[in-house]
């Protein structure tokens, strides 16, 4: 079966879609005769990439994936609905300004962050949230979503998480969306436990900009998740692109962003509840699930209660038990994920028994 041909826009963070907790990546865009550039060493690459200023730009994301997942799992596994969107038209000045359109369907999605306002309109409710970010919480808060539409941001991150348990090298060059690039390949050292056989990055010659990341995993030839600019132009945008006006009837909701005492509680309970086993490529995110969660729905008429998660994992997931408890095992081509009976949960782009070994842990 051909590999199925989708947009991405959100890191799929800490599930079984992860390399340390972060794994973002898509497709080839146009390919061609593989341009001549100077050499360049692998180091003098990655400094570049890191070190280098963003520019305003404006273009089309797409993605490839191939990792198998059961139709369901993509409303089941966290972070795999990304996986649903169709495009994504992405616009930035350079300078912290960003705009994101995703299509899905007939339905479209605007994402736009202007200083210390974010608009969020939804086409297909007609409805539109307008959030103010006063200074002091925008320095704590997360990113904007969507803005890792951006194979740049993304591939940044990746290049931070795994350097300096990788093998660097610089395997050519190549043409993506119509711009010469270099190929930059980073592949796990021989004490890395992952399922992952090399991360490819395609860096644009020019801005040094990253235009493509590929996932491959080990056993096949076909990248298992691929992302890029199918198109980009690097020129100043138009301030006008970042302002946005509700359409006629549109239902606007203002609110302002804050990070009260109980935000407070429900962070520090989440960060105490989740650490990382190992680093690099064979880093294990591990936790427990709040426990509402793990809930079955309630009878008619009690709306307290969730779906039952054991219950759905059990149409696509296999039952495991080891020393470490019995649960439910999930696996892609990438990487997989256990949960517990009890809540707990594992996740990486590890082999299974990797997982086991980090719900152990200590």
């Amino acid at each position: 079966m051909d590999p199925k041909k989708k947009a991405i826009t959100a890191a799929v963070v800490g599930t079984a879609l992860g390399v340390g907790g972060l794994v973002v990546v898509a497709m080839p865009a146009s390919a061609g005769d593989a341009p001549k550039l100077p050499q360049v060493s692998a180091e003098e690459l990655v400094q570049s990439v890191v070190t280098a200023k963003p520019a305003p730009f404006d273009g089309t994301v797409t993605v490839s994936n191939d990792l198998g997942l059961p139709k369901m799992a993509t409303g089941a596994v966290p972070g795999a609905s990304a996986l649903g969107i169709d495009s994504a038209q992405v616009f930035s000045d350079g300078a912290g300004k960003t705009k994101v359109s995703l299509t899905k369907g007939q339905a479209q999605e605007t994402i736009i962050h202007n200083g210390n306002t974010v608009w969020d309109y939804d086409s297909k409710t007609n409805s539109a949230t307008k959030t103010t970010v006063p200074a002091d919480v925008a320095t704590k808060h997360a990113p904007v979503e969507g803005k890792t539409a951006d194979p740049s941001t993304a591939a940044k991150e990746l290049l931070a998480k795994v350097r300096e348990s990788s093998n660097v090298a610089v395997d050519g060059t190549a043409t993506v969306a119509d711009r010469p690039a270099y190929e930059l390949v980073l592949t796990p050292k021989p004490t890395e436990r992952t399922l992952l056989r090399e991360i490819r990055v395609a860096v644009d010659s020019q801005t040094r900009m990253p235009l493509r990341l590929s996932v491959l995993s080990n056993g096949t030839t076909a990248p298992a998740l691929e992302l890029a600019f199918s198109k980009i132009e690097f020129a100043g945008q138009s301030a006008d692109l970042f302002a946005f006006s509700p359409p006629k009837g549109a239902k606007v909701t203002e609110k302002q962003a804050k990070i009260d005492d109980r935000d407070k509680a429900l962070a520090n309970e989440a960060k105490q509840a989740t650490k990382l086993v190992g680093d690099g490529w064979d880093t294990v995110v591990t936790g427990k699930v709040p426990a509402d969660l793990m809930k079955p729905k309630q009878a008619q008429g009690d709306e307290k209660g969730g779906a039952d998660v054991q219950k759905m994992l059990s149409r696509f997931a296999k039952r495991v038990n080891g020393p470490w408890g019995s649960g439910y095992l999930f696996t892609t081509k990438v990487g997989g994920a256990v949960l517990t009976d009890d809540g707990r949960f594992a996740a990486g782009a590890v082999p299974e028994q990797v997982l086991y070994e980090a719900l152990g842990a200590k």
